[in-house]
């Protein structure tokens, strides 16, 4: 895997991407908000819904600046509204560094598709760029929805693990 700067404006058929910027956590606090949505996140502090979107946001525009990927914002290109995120993720698995496609949405984008429509997007930029042969997701054992759409982008479910205090499944999809 290369260590890759990758360019935002990735674009679906109804969706946009762009890199987040520091003020996003005012629009990404209402995400911590949901507790559906954070409900396979057992590594989140026992802190506000601002200040875990400020600690997840500056996580990824430290991904940036270290040209280890990073999240970006999911835009509506009918409403221009942020949906959620998605991007590649450079995760160590095991002692190996692998490249993942990781994905969270506000709850009221759930079921529509979204979620698949970027994760797909994301594994062919990864294939496109020969970032890797193989592509990852690290999903919750017990979260279903985002094993659905690991399976619609191609992926096979992989071995199970212990990965962050987390019981987790590797889905993984080969170039």
């Amino acid at each position: 895997m290369h260590n890759y700067h990758y360019e935002d404006g990735l674009e679906t058929e109804r969706l946009l991407t762009r890199k987040l910027v520091y003020d996003d956590y005012k629009t990404w606090s209402a995400f911590f908000d949901e507790p559906d949505a954070i409900q396979f996140f057992t590594f989140l502090k026992p802190t506000s819904s601002e200040e875990r979107a400020k600690d997840w946001i500056e996580k990824q525009l430290a991904r940036y600046q270290e040209q280890r990927y990073g999240l970006q914002a999911l835009i509506d290109k009918k409403t221009g509204e942020m949906i959620g995120q998605c991007g590649l993720l450079a995760q160590d698995i095991d002692g190996k560094i692998e490249l993942e496609v990781g994905y969270s949405l506000f709850k009221k984008h759930w079921g529509k598709g979204y979620a698949t429509e970027a994760a797909i997007r994301f594994k062919e930029f990864g294939f496109a760029h020969n970032q890797a042969e193989s592509i990852i997701s690290i999903i919750d054992v017990h979260n279903i929805g985002s094993q659905k759409v690991a399976l619609k982008n191609g992926m096979i479910r992989g071995k199970q693990l212990l990965w962050h205090d987390m019981n987790v499944y590797i889905f993984r999809v080969f170039k």
